[in-house]
């Protein structure tokens, strides 16, 4: 039975491979027929669709030329991708992709740098401002001295044992006594002639003026009483205390700075210790003190114990006022340096340490509190002047200071000249 169309016989298949010929040889493998693309193939009879150009080797032609149809696949030029021109990839047709605008990059990178540091800085300064306790109000000090040129800072370290544990007294030596008193003052004057810090011996001999109480608000007059310095804020408080040293010294003072214990000591271990040079070893049972002559880093223990020993020298009080001064600047220098402002992990502790136990008066703003650290700093390296108010004698156990050299002192500190008065 024959399956082919009408009028075809196996003779009309010609001799082809697995199609049951005779011929002993097979057919032999055909190479496959390509498509080049070139021009397109004349007319093969009407009605009849242009055909591709088949030529070995060369890939597969359009069957119609590219530029009379309007279309180009791609294939035609053997990629897929690209624009078969050598271009820069993409699909075919895109334009060359342009090359980065660096100058463009760098200028936004550094907009936007400059944008973050400057959020950071104001959302960091109104953070701190807020920590501030501004709880002082010099408003009510009376009879107050005209003021000179310069800033006058009175610094004090308090005896507060706010919010320490029975633990935390006993590893700091501080006792347990009520209330709190001036364990060290100071003034720091800041201004254009050196920046001079002078230390006020708590057992100075000073009258107790005439005063309004900061809290009955009612007045209390002078009687010419003569009583230690430190006895005016046990009395009524910080606002007395700087009513009495301008009493007795003429000198005005700006701004109110007070730390307490504790505070003191978590400043000093957020910032990873303070080194100080020791000149001569000395130890202390109350103070807690045990120190090795040398150069040496102190925690905020060993810190502690440092500036409230006395009982270990012979000139109890003047020598303490002088370990504070050295180590209050030093302590300072190591606050403003980079190591501790650019970097927030020390930054940040120590701003915090510190905001959350100083006590300013009601004026006092960061700018004021960041002039009185890099003043202190300063006279730790020399640019400025350290002294003991200048002492004449005692009186009943109380160092009597000596007038003449007090008020030489004042008046250089109004006139924002440099300090060519010397204490002991």
């Amino acid at each position: 039975m024959n399956d082919w169309p009408e009028g075809w016989s196996d003779r009309d298949r010609g001799n082809r491979y697995g199609g049951g010929s005779a011929n002993a040889q097979p057919e032999s493998p055909r190479v496959m027929r390509q498509v080049r693309r070139g021009p397109a193939a004349p007319p093969q009879g009407a009605g009849v669709p242009p055909q591709p150009s088949y030529v070995n080797g060369q890939g597969y032609g359009d069957y119609t030329d590219a530029r009379q149809t309007g279309y180009d696949s791609g294939y035609n030029t053997g990629q897929v991708y690209g624009d078969g021109g050598g271009g820069s990839g993409g699909y075919a047709g895109d334009e060359p992709r342009p090359a980065p605008n660096w100058r463009r990059r760098i200028k936004w990178t550094a907009i936007t740098v400059v944008t973050v540091l400057v959020v950071t800085t104001v959302g960091t300064y109104f953070w701190a401002d807020g920590k501030l306790k501004r709880e002082v109000d010099l408003s009510k000090v009376i009879d107050r001295p005209e003021g000179g040129d310069g800033t006058n800072y009175l610094i004090v370290g308090s005896d507060s044992r706010e919010g320490m544990s029975a633990e935390e007294k006993q590893k700091l030596h501080t006792g347990s006594a009520e209330g709190k008193r001036t364990d060290s003052m100071m003034i720091l004057h800041v201004g254009s002639g050196g920046d001079t810090l002078i230390s006020l011996p708590r057992d100075s001999d000073v009258e107790l003026p005439t005063f309004v109480g900061s809290e009955s608000g009612k007045t209390y007059k002078g009687t010419g009483r003569h009583i230690k310095l430190n006895a005016a804020y046990a009395t009524d408080g910080p606002e007395l205390l700087v009513r009495t040293i301008e009493f007795n010294t003429g000198l005005r003072i700006d701004h109110y700075v007070e730390i307490g214990f504790a505070g003191f000591a978590s400043i000093v271990d957020a910032v990873g210790g303070v080194e100080i040079t020791i000149d001569k070893a000395f130890k202390d049972k109350y103070s807690g003190a045990d120190f090795q002559a040398g150069k040496q880093t102190l925690n905020g223990e060993e810190a502690l114990a440092f500036v409230r020993t006395r009982h270990a020298f012979a000139a109890s009080d003047l020598q303490r006022t002088k370990n504070q001064q050295k180590f209050l600047a030093a302590l300072a220098h190591e606050v403003a340096t980079p190591g501790t402002v650019l970097n927030p992990f020390k930054l940040y502790p120590t701003m915090s340490a510190g905001l959350d136990s100083l006590i300013v008066d009601k004026d006092m703003g960061l700018y004021d509190l960041g002039s009185m650290f890099f003043a202190m700093k300063g006279v730790n390296g020399g640019d400025g002047t350290s002294l003991n108010m200048p002492i004449s004698g005692s009186s009943g156990g109380n160092l009597v200071w000596d007038k003449a050299k007090v008020k030489q002192l004042v008046n250089e500190l109004n006139n924002d000249e440099k300090v060519t008065v010397t204490g002991n």
